[in-house]
Order: C-alpha cells, then structure tokens, then sequence
C-alpha cells in the first residue's frame, strides 16, 4: 500500500478548502499516510474576460488536472462535481463521491434584498446559461449581467461592478463560511441546480488499486447513486455549460426521485419533469428522465443551441 498521495488540484479559495479537506481526511484516516497538494492551473482559471459557454464549457476546470492524473504526475485529484464533463478520459474514474453538502443556489444581494423583491430591471451577476434562463422565467424584467472568477471576487464585483445581487452555489458559500452573506436559499423549483452542484468528485486512475482503496471510505453511496443519476442525465443529453440544463436528485426510503430542465437561454420556455425508480436503478433512471424531456421539445433546443454557439465561434 502507497505511504504518499499527491493530490491534484487548482488553486482558487475553495478548490483548496476541498483539497485540504480530502487530505485532513485521508490523514486521520491513515495516520501513516503522507500527502501533498499540487496546485494545476487550468484554462477556465486563465481565461476570466470570457463566458464560459463561449470558452467550451465544460472540462475547462478539470482537463489540465486530468492530463496530470494520466501522466502519473498526481495520484488522485479533487474537483467540483459540477465541473466534471459527462465523458471521462480513458483510464480514468470516479473512486469516491463525499456526502453532498447543500446543493441550492444562493442569491446575495445589497440589502439583503430577496429575489421577488429585487427592483424593476434589476442587474444580477452571474455566467451561468442554467442560473440566467431561470432567473429570466420568473423574472423577466431582470438584467444579468456577466460575472467570471472564483467566489471572493465575484461576490466583491457585487459593490465593484454595480450590481444589485449575485448567485452562486450555497456549497462554496458555506465551505468558506461566508453564509452570513447569503441574502436567501433559492427553491428548486425556482433555480434547479446543475449536474452534481454540491457534491465533490475524488478521480483516480482506474488501474490503480491502492489509491483507490486509499479514498474508497471517502465515498458516500446514496450520494454516489444520486450522481450516477444526474450524470446519466447529463450524458444523455450530451450538456456542458453552452446549454440551459439542470438535473437534481435525492434518495429517500430507498426511492430515487430526479427532476430535470432544459430551458431557452432567454428564459421564454422551460421544460421540466420528475421522474421516480428504484435507487439501485439509477444510470437507466437519470436517462429515462432526459428521454422525456427530449421527446418534450428539449433536443431540438438543445441542438439548436449548439448549433447557434458553433456558428458564432466560426
């Protein structure tokens, strides 16, 4: 069994809170366990000027870390489940799924100002296609306004860049215990978070057994279901951040419950379902809930999304 683990990470606030987080966890539960950090820089933390949809969207945040993992560089690496891409590289996996913490999104506002009370025309910060299309549905009067870089800055840019709230996920908020700024937890059925939102994703190489064992008390198996589920969703409809959509689940007396949505950007329509099965069912569930949804319309808003974000990039 390894004595040493390095842990790939990128080197933002809160993606350290998780790492160090991973490695007080790892050490306390193998007291004889040497591990290191090392910090990757990756292309969404370079490119900052730039929504993300127009960057690439998913796999910004993870690709450069990942190629390390494949290299041999780092043993296993910490990311935000939200960041992970519906397809992992060859030789790669998810080895453990923590508890989720709280998976809503937050609005933090001047005031303390909730959304249903935010003046006409209001300007929120966020560059979150998911977050805007949302908003937009019940709030169409509202302004949103573009809003990169890692939590502290943007929640700074909400004096800076003359903003009257911003939204973010409550799980960041809360890891840098920054909740005595959260001006309200937004419903799910206003704002339906995205893939994974909440929950960590501890990656590792497939064929590398003691690092797996290394983490395998790291994951936690309803939260691990319910992520199958999301994901299964994601990869159905093959999303990243160009597209308006959004999968939650939970797990209760051994029921897995998932809603999904795809919406248009500009908030004009959103489509929605629940869908309810066995836990131990969850990939087949997850894409039965994306098959409903596309037989609703979502496919052809989708495609023509994508379609629209290829011929402005060309």
């Amino acid at each position: 069994m390894k004595d040493h683990l390095i842990i790939g990470t990128r080197g933002s606030a809160l993606a350290l809170w998780q790492a160090n987080w991973v490695k007080s966890e790892l050490i306390r539960h193998h007291p004889s366990l040497f591990v290191d950090l090392s910090i990757i820089r990756t292309k969404g933390d370079i490119i900052l000027d730039v929504p993300l949809a127009k960057v690439g969207g998913k796999g910004l945040f993870v690709k450069e870390i990942e190629e390390a993992l494949i290299d041999g560089r780092i043993d296993l690496a910490v990311h935000s489940m939200k960041d992970m891409p519906a397809e992992i590289p060859y030789g790669l996996c998810i080895a453990a799924v923590p508890e989720r913490e709280n998976p809503r999104d937050v609005l933090i506002s001047r005031d303390n100002t909730p959304l249903s009370r935010l003046p006409v025309g209001a300007r929120i910060g966020t560059s979150s296609l998911r977050r805007a299309s949302q908003l937009r549905f019940v709030r169409p009067d509202i302004q949103i306004m573009p809003l990169r870089g890692n939590l502290n800055t943007r929640i700074q840019k909400l004096e800076t860049a003359d903003l009257d709230a911003v939204v973010l996920a409550a799980a960041g908020v809360n890891r840098l215990n920054l909740q005595e700024k959260i001006s309200e937890y937004l419903d799910f059925d206003v704002l339906l978070p995205a893939v994974g939102q909440g929950a960590l994703c501890i990656e590792t190489r497939q064929h590398d057994p003691d690092t797996r064992a290394l983490v395998g008390f790291l994951d936690h198996a309803i939260t691990h279901q319910v992520i199958i589920a999301e994901r299964a969703f994601l990869s159905r409809l093959e999303g990243g951040c160009q597209v308006p959509m959004a999968a939650y689940g939970e797990i209760r007396k051994s029921v897995l419950t998932i809603s999904g949505m795809v919406a248009e950007i500009d908030g004009s329509s959103i489509i929605k379902e629940v869908i309810t099965g066995p836990e131990t069912d969850a990939h087949r569930i997850g894409t039965a809930l994306a098959e409903r949804l596309i037989s609703r319309g979502a496919g052809d808003i989708l495609n023509r999304l994508t379609q629209e974000l290829n011929t402005h990039e060309q």
